[in-house]
């Protein structure tokens, strides 16, 4: 470690680093434009200039090493005015779009003309004019006149990607952002484009002129899309009390963790987001006109722990058949395997999957379901489903509905579900499909709930609720503890579970998993 002084503060880094990352390791901000974690130090931008004792001229603060007993300057009178040069050439040519610009509220451009500019233009020339919404890419759109070439893009496309599709064409003044041969970007992780870009001069057509950042709130959660398990932000709209909105989730974001995804999502991750706008179960549905008066969470749960305890009793839980999907969390599965395997000692208990896809060898994996790897852990095995595998006198079917990939859309199916006389299924979505079951309940997706997740590697990951369940939904694992309180065989067992957290604590005692949660 080496000890050196940012404006008078000591500091303690690796001798490796710059004097950047020990700076925001203090936590003592130097504004960059060009500098990004992930790449090596570019210094195009000249906006981390600062003073260092003993040297005669201002240095980067983004590719300088620190040594033992440096003294830096990050606010001196020199830094001040290096830092208002720097904008000034910059917003020279820079176009007055903040008002339509989605990146305004995000801005560094904003942020530091704010906290270093504020000054009159000097310049009476008539700006540059260069070319406006250039499509790159299949959702992703270049403005050159707001680009101030700190090729963070060119550099992501070199060095994480390495499929290199942009490049800096021309010099000097006329220097510009382009694709090869107009070829344009096509990979599984272009949208990361627009999020490193400081000042919205890439732009995403899936966000473009939907809404502004500052209505946005965010919450970080859990890519459930594949088995990656990357960690992401949630950006979402209240909307207003006299204007709905007619989606809630308008964006997705990479949250950094050097352990899983490093700093970005796949574009699967990023665009495939409608399941949490889209088709949402607002409300308990009863295709059985017998019970259509008792229309509530707490009459639907007594009805199906009455129907359970008297096929119990009956010594026929033969009879009963639970159809579970690799979206529901560890503490869910491990309520459904405590509650339908060994109290009521249900054999009937299949684990479907959604089907597998290409992956690509860096983040985006084979498995498109969040959790397959902790109900194999659990000792659930997901398999394909088959109906015709059910008992043929199966009076009961609690079926745990997935999105996407739902196993219940086949004229099969329909044939198959005929013959049970009672059929209740968990989902998020209405579909025309859940009308062939009797009772129709609304769940909650993982954004909704908390819990824990297995990735593909075995690492456990927590989540807590961006925002609350649409409608009248539930999360499982609350309708579970629910029903084993109902059954009332082992009613003190499932009494003092009242969160994932303890459910989770509870589930580590029983020595079924070895890992730590992240």
């Amino acid at each position: 470690m080496v000890k050196i002084f940012i404006d008078e503060k000591p500091v303690e880094a690796d001798d490796s680093a710059t004097i950047l990352q020990a700076a925001e390791k203090a936590g003592i901000p130097i504004p960059h434009f060009c500098y990004h974690a992930a790449f090596p130090p570019e210094g195009s931008c000249r906006m981390c200039l600062v003073e260092i004792e003993g040297l005669p001229k201002l240095e980067l603060a983004c590719s300088t090493r620190i040594r033992e007993g440096m003294k830096v300057f990050t606010q001196s009178k020199k830094v001040i005015e290096a830092r208002k040069g720097v904008l000034e050439f910059l917003l020279a040519e820079h176009p007055i779009d903040c008002p339509i610009c989605d990146k305004a509220g995000e801005c560094k451009l904003q942020d530091y003309y704010e906290e270093y500019g504020l000054f009159e233009s000097q310049f009476e020339e008539s700006k540059e004019r260069r070319e406006k919404k250039v499509r790159i890419g299949k959702d992703l759109i270049l403005d050159r006149e707001r680009c101030i070439l700190c090729t963070r893009c060119v550099r992501f496309l070199r060095e994480v990607t390495k499929t290199q599709e942009l490049g800096v064409f021309e010099r000097g003044i006329h220097s510009e952002i382009n694709i090869y041969n107009g070829v344009p970007i096509d990979n599984n992780y272009s949208g990361n484009l627009t999020e490193i870009c400081p000042v919205g001069a890439i732009t995403d057509s899936d966000f473009r002129f939907q809404t502004r950042t500052w209505f946005l709130q965010k919450g970080a959660s859990i890519c459930p899309l594949c088995s990656r398990g990357c960690n992401i932000y949630i950006e979402y709209h209240r909307g207003f009390p006299r204007f709905p909105l007619s989606k809630r989730v308008y964006r997705i974001k990479a949250r950094e963790n050097p352990e899983i995804n490093s700093f970005w999502i796949c574009d699967i991750g990023r665009y495939g987001y409608s399941y949490l706008n889209e088709s949402r179960l607002l409300k308990i549905s009863l295709n059985n006109s017998n019970h259509r008066k008792c229309i509530t969470w707490e009459n639907i749960l007594y009805l199906l722990s009455e129907k359970i305890k008297k096929l119990y009793y009956l010594h026929r839980t033969s009879r009963i058949a639970i159809i579970l999907n690799t979206w529901l969390s560890n503490e869910e599965l491990f309520l459904i395997n405590r509650i339908f395997k060994d109290d009521l000692k249900i054999d009937q208990i299949f684990t479907v999957d959604n089907p597998q896809e290409k992956g690509d060898r860096f983040l985006l994996t084979e498995d498109r379901s969040p959790n397959r790897r902790g109900a194999q852990e659990l000792g659930f095995t997901p398999e394909p489903l088959k109906l015709a595998s059910l008992h043929p006198e199966t009076e009961l079917l609690l079926a745990f509905d997935p999105p996407f990939s739902s196993p219940f859309r086949s004229t099969e199916t329909k044939e198959a579900l005929e013959k049970i006389e009672t059929k209740v299924l968990f989902t998020a979505h209405a579909d025309e499909w859940n009308d062939h079951f009797d009772i129709v309940l609304p769940t909650a997706l993982i954004p909704e709930k908390e819990g824990s997740l297995t990735n593909v590697d075995g690492k456990i990951q927590r989540f807590s609720p961006v925002f609350e369940p649409c409608g009248e939904g539930l999360p499982e694992w609350k309708i579970l503890v629910e029903l084993a309180k109902q059954l009332k065989l082992h009613f003190y067992d499932y009494k003092p579970l009242s969160s994932p957290e303890i459910i989770f604590q509870e589930l580590k005692k029983q020595n079924l998993y070895s890992g730590k949660a992240k």
